[in-house]
């Protein structure tokens, strides 16, 4: 799918699990937890554990994603529901413990999307300015592009925490507009969730394109979808 250079000067793409992988990352964090507190003794597998904690991360997100939660109850009730469920010991500070321990080696991480790397020097090439715009902490968002080695692509970044909103809600768009200096008629966001990424460009009057991966989810009638990173030149 062509990007119009003639139009677009910004091209904006959502972090997680559009160019760095988070599923893989999480999972692989998860299980570090998993051993380093040993929590074999509560979750009779890694995987139970990791099941069980995604179960509730993503009810969280879909609540902190439209206002209806604080950062802080969402990073307290993701773990310290799934361990209270299962019998573990909770102090005041276990939340705290068990987030620290896990934001920490998911900045470690280094797993991209497929063709992640690839896109981004094709945008630049192509004489694009690129930006981040991402609902995640910004304790780990910085870290994870320097990690996995996107940080020299990328011209700007711009989280929610800095405005205390998240996408969909266009102010974040509105936002990263002028702090790169940019218009929404020259600016195109690339992102995998139809929720925020896709509604909230829409919302903005920016282009969007929907990065379903792999075909895995439903179409977005009327928007332009790619399946793969290497169809976006």
């Amino acid at each position: 799918m062509l990007i119009d250079a003639d139009k677009i000067k910004w091209v904006w793409v959502d972090l997680d699990d559009t160019l760095w992988d988070f599923e893989r990352n999480s999972l692989e964090s998860l299980k570090k937890l998993y051993s380093h507190y040993r929590l074999q003794d509560y979750f009779s597998s890694p995987e139970e554990f990791c099941d069980k904690y995604l179960e509730v991360n993503h009810a969280l997100w879909a609540d902190y994603n439209v206002g209806k939660i604080t950062r802080d109850y969402l990073m307290r009730e993701r773990f310290s529901r799934p361990l209270s469920q299962a019998g573990y010991p909770l102090t005041d500070s276990t939340w705290k413990e068990f987030s620290d321990y896990y934001l920490d080696r998911l900045g470690e991480c280094t797993l991209t999307v497929e063709g992640a790397h690839d896109l981004l020097r094709r945008l630049r090439a192509r004489g694009f300015r690129i930006g981040i715009i991402s609902n995640g902490f910004k304790e780990v968002q910085y870290r994870k592009l320097q990690s996995a080695g996107l940080t020299e692509l990328i011209d700007c970044v711009t989280l929610s925490d800095e405005i205390g909103v998240n996408k969909p809600d266009r102010r974040l768009f509105d936002h990263a507009l002028s702090k790169a200096g940019a218009t929404a008629a020259e600016s195109i966001i690339v992102g995998d969730n139809p929720a925020t990424d896709v509604q909230g460009g829409l919302n903005a009057g920016w282009e969007v394109i929907y990065f379903n991966r792999n075909g895995a989810h439903a179409p977005v009638p009327g928007v332009a979808t790619v399946t793969s990173l290497n169809e976006i030149d």
